[in-house]
């Protein structure tokens, strides 16, 4: 095998699929990113076994087809630092020579045969999801997901597919993040009951596709999952479990009280309020009502804090605890020139807040410390 690639090209490629490869296995194969190269396109792959990726990288000259398995920290340390504006890879099964202008490296290298394949998308059945909400979604609920839980399956997202809608919901059992928005169903494709997407591998199918603005395919085998872009083809395992009946956590909001905020001030606020507080002491008060929000934290010998923020609600005090952790990594998801709207009903009620795009978020109360 023999092709000349574009350096700036490949590395990028090399990075995202070096995300997958295994660092503790006992493969050593692994530990490898393979490139296959023939009929002028090249793919680099990459796979632990339970999530796998294939990128076709533009910027190569196919000399001589074949394979070669790369050693990823070798491999990635000359892309990186190499000043060359192309590169010359070359195997011969035994050995593997990557020469530039004024460089030249001999690695050993490992029998391609031996990397375990990573198919391409051949799906009759999938979605087809907007990249930009794609991302989004991933971005608004993947924080809300616990890799830790022995419970349900919470370790991932759940992702619904239905006619022509996506729905991805992400919780840890305290919070719960919602994002619902357009997709459009091909040859009748849906869901199963649980279909929850390992975190891990929601965060890689977010960054392969990251400068997409074209439509994705999205389908769900029986135990598995996978994402196809215009370059780019993401496989994982699904999370096993039963996933918690979501919409029943949502309350109901017709006797709420309705707030209308603005994100970038209302995150400000509760960062700072957050300054005195502890892992012994994370509550603060949430407190709505006389044209103002009163945030107050007690961090125990770490002071206390009292932060206003003006708003648009004159009526009765509601006071309700949270951990303002929550609370921030939501609002950092969001525009902040945009608004949210909070729906709050007492001290013994999760607060809920939505914005304009079908996003929405479900903080659970704090006991009094």
């Amino acid at each position: 095998m023999k092709v000349v690639c574009e350096r700036e090209k490949l590395l990028q490629a090399f990075q995202v699929a070096a995300g997958v490869a295994s660092t503790r296995t006992p493969k050593p194969i692994l530990e490898n990113i393979k490139l296959e190269a023939g009929s002028g396109v090249a793919t680099v792959m990459a796979t632990d076994l339970e999530i796998g990726i294939r990128i076709d990288v533009a910027g190569i000259e196919v000399e001589a087809g074949g394979s070669v398995v790369l050693p990823i920290k070798r491999v990635g340390g000359i892309l990186r630092e190499s000043s060359d504006q192309k590169l010359s890879i070359e195997s011969d099964g035994s050995k593997t020579m990557i020469r530039g202008d004024r460089s030249e490296f001999q690695l050993p290298t490992q029998n391609p045969d031996e990397f375990p394949p990573v198919p391409p998308f051949s799906e009759h059945a999938y979605h087809e999801v907007p990249a930009r909400l794609f991302r989004e979604l991933v971005r608004r609920t993947v924080f809300a997901t616990d890799t830790e839980s022995s419970h349900y399956a919470l370790g991932g997202i759940l992702i619904e597919l239905s006619e022509d809608r996506i729905t991805g919901v992400g919780t840890d059992g305290r919070r719960l993040a919602m994002q619902d928005g357009p997709a459009e169903a091909v040859n009748d494709h849906k869901t199963k009951d649980s279909t929850v997407i390992p975190s891990k591998a929601v965060k890689l199918m977010e960054r392969a596709v990251a400068d997409n603005e074209e439509n994705l395919q999205l389908a769900v085998r029986e135990n598995s999952v996978v994402l196809r872009s215009r370059q780019t083809t993401v496989f994982s395992r699904l999370v096993e479990g039963r996933y918690p009946r979501w919409r029943d956590v949502f309350p109901n909001r017709s006797d709420m009280v309705k707030i209308e905020m603005n994100v970038g001030p209302f995150l400000t606020a509760v960062r700072q309020a957050a300054i005195v507080t502890s892992d012994d002491r994370r509550g603060i008060d949430f407190g709505f009502g006389e044209g103002k929000l009163t945030l107050v934290g007690h961090g125990a010998e770490m002071g206390e804090s009292r932060v206003e923020l003006p708003i648009g609600y004159d009526g009765t005090l509601l006071t309700v605890k949270l951990d303002p952790r929550y609370m921030i990594e939501f609002l950092q998801a969001l525009d902040p020139a945009g608004t949210v709207t909070t729906h709050v009903r007492d001290a013994q009620s999760a607060m809920v807040c939505d914005t304009a795009d079908n996003y929405s978020y479900v903080i659970m109360p704090l006991f009094r410390e």
